[in-house]
């Protein structure tokens, strides 16, 4: 598929190098460190269309007293062995022979929000694999194969989006991005990376402080790991992105003194902090000084103890708890375990008159999330669940991904009959269900569940519902579209009935009780759906003389003569 190009294709400096999906080596690629041209960092004669009044650069801001340098220290002072890992290229990334590209897409990962070019490029397997990954969070980066690329691995990652209001956050969600990339590859046992620009223009972030942050958090991550970076090659596509870095890669990777302290004053007043992030003084950690307090001196110990003994009646002293503050030490504990004794004691407190307890529903009651907790609650579930096998509790069929309903919407199946309380560990089937969830949480879906025969089974109790619920989030709230539940009974309706009442009524006020296969094939086609033999069998059971009869082998559905 590719063709090597001529040395002679490829000019210094970062020139444009015009050769569609030919391969370029890294030694056609020049070195930043050995370009011809030096920077005169004129800001006079720039292009108009880099600035934005709509979107000031909250980066070029310079700090008071910049006419002159003398006196100030480098932030940035001249290293040459940084300098060599550093490649200005026109071009495509996904051209280079490099171990990683990076491609920039959206939370979804999907392939129409990609870097133009690479999907069709790397070839079908890629949009497969990146459906397996359950998405990606911005700021965040995840790894695939390099398939049809002349590359090992593909990083993806997530920009955020811009608003002037909002752009130390947008700043640093960036600057995570490159480091997340750069961690990757380490982590991959990968040397080489070729990094487009990670922004959109979809997502309004200004191409000038998009690069600022990109430059600096690529130098402050080499200051820490350069000995197990080979080169990192800054792609652009466009001129404008070209003269942009080629401006501003003097200012934090200088190849002289001379760069170095025409830098310092050129250089914007917030480079960040060891990493490259904005520093926000507002959220600083302060230590107050402890308060002074007339405290008897403690007791000495006997003479005669040994150093370990000593040890121990000076770590027991009681005088020791005046300096420790509860506030403090409450941010100790672990956050799952804070809510759980908060959960516990909201119980207690609510023993006496739960009413869903006393019905036997199980403790349906529990303290409010907010939205910062929620989304702490949800990230530490979902990273705990990828990183775990739950391959047993996928083989059971509980819930799996099935197709889509007559809107077009993604469907989950969720079988009841499957759920065998007693072989099943439900700490473990609830990151399997955030696992399978996640992916399509993030738009509208339905679920479908087959209540068939599943009263035969140990019901659990459902105060996991509750919880499972606050894990999932408002998210899962907000786009869930409907719940067919087929073959309900008395019993799962007053469940569900008490779920509206003590849980949510807005979740739940979205189930749509189903009697019959013939009326769910009305909302969910029979071809989107995986359905076991039992639940045919049962629909014949239970309404075979009203109108349906199923060949649970064929699975042909047909009206009775």
């Amino acid at each position: 598929m590719y063709q090597r190009v001529p040395t002679a294709v490829t000019t210094r400096g970062g020139s444009p190098t015009d050769n569609g999906d030919s391969v370029v080596t890294l030694d056609q690629v020049p070195r930043w460190s050995d370009a011809e041209s030096r920077s005169s960092f004129s800001y006079d004669n720039e292009d108009p269309s880099f600035t934005n009044s709509y979107f000031p650069d909250p980066l070029t801001a310079h700090p008071e007293g910049e006419s002159s340098s003398y006196g100030m220290v480098s932030r940035f002072p001249v290293d040459h062995e940084i300098n060599s890992k550093i490649y200005l290229w026109r071009g495509h990334p996904w051209n280079l022979e490099v171990d990683a590209v990076v491609n920039s897409t959206n939370e979804n990962l999907d392939e129409a929000h990609s870097s133009p070019g690479l999907h069709a490029a790397a070839g079908p397997g890629l949009a497969e694999e990146c459906m397996t990954l359950g998405g990606c969070r911005t700021g965040m980066a995840k790894v695939t194969n390099g398939y049809d690329l002349p590359v090992r691995r593909i990083i993806h990652t997530v920009g955020p989006k811009y608003a002037v209001k909002y752009h130390t956050a947008a700043e640093n969600a960036l600057s995570h991005c490159y480091r997340s990339c750069l961690e990757l590859l380490i982590e991959n046992g990968l040397q080489s990376i070729a990094m487009g620009c990670i922004y959109t223009e979809s997502k309004n972030y200004p191409r000038e402080p998009a690069a600022h942050v990109a430059i600096r958090t690529v130098r402050r991550f080499l200051e820490k790991q350069k000995d197990k970076i080979t080169a990192v090659v800054f792609c652009t596509t466009t001129s404008t992105d070209t003269e942009i870095y080629k401006r501003l890669l003097p200012l934090y990777f200088p190849r002289d003194k001379h760069e170095e302290e025409v830098a310092m004053s050129k250089l914007p007043a917030d480079v960040g902090d060891e990493n490259g992030e904005t520093i926000i003084d507002e959220r600083k950690i302060r230590i107050k000084p402890l308060p002074k307090k007339n405290i008897p001196r403690p007791p000495q110990p006997p003479a005669d103890l040994p150093v370990s003994d000593v040890g121990l009646v000076r770590r027991n002293s009681s005088y020791l708890d005046s300096y420790l503050d509860p506030a403090f030490m409450s941010l100790i504990k672990d956050p799952d375990q804070r809510r759980k004794e908060q959960w516990e004691k909201s119980a207690q407190a609510q023993s006496g008159w739960n009413c869903a307890k006393m019905l036997g529903f199980g403790d349906l009651g529990g303290p409010p999330l907010s939205a910062a907790e929620e989304y702490s609650l949800h990230s530490r579930y979902l990273a705990k669940a990828n990183s775990l096998n739950l391959s047993e509790i996928a083989e059971m069929k509980i819930v799996y991904r099935g197709g889509v309903d007559s809107e077009g919407h993604p469907v989950m199946v969720v079988v009841g009959a499957h759920f065998l309380l007693r072989c099943l560990d439900l700490e473990r089937f609830v990151l399997h269900v955030i696992k399978e969830f996640e992916p399509l949480i993030q738009k509208p879906y339905t679920i479908v569940y087959f209540h068939s025969a599943a009263s035969l089974q140990f019901q659990p109790n459902m105060g996991w519902m509750r919880r499972l619920q606050q894990i999932l989030g408002r998210k899962h709230q907000r786009n869930l579209h409907a719940i067919y539940v087929l073959h309900p009974n008395f019993h799962l309706k007053t469940t569900i009935f008490a779920l509206q009442v003590f849980v949510d009524n807005v979740t739940w006020k979205k189930v749509v009780y189903v009697d019959r296969l013939l009326q769910l094939f009305r909302y969910v086609p029979r071809e989107q759906l995986t359905i076991p033999d039992f639940v045919f069998q049962h629909d014949l059971e239970v309404n075979g003389g009203k109108g349906l009869i199923v060949d649970p082998r064929t699975k042909y559905v047909y009206h009775r003569p």
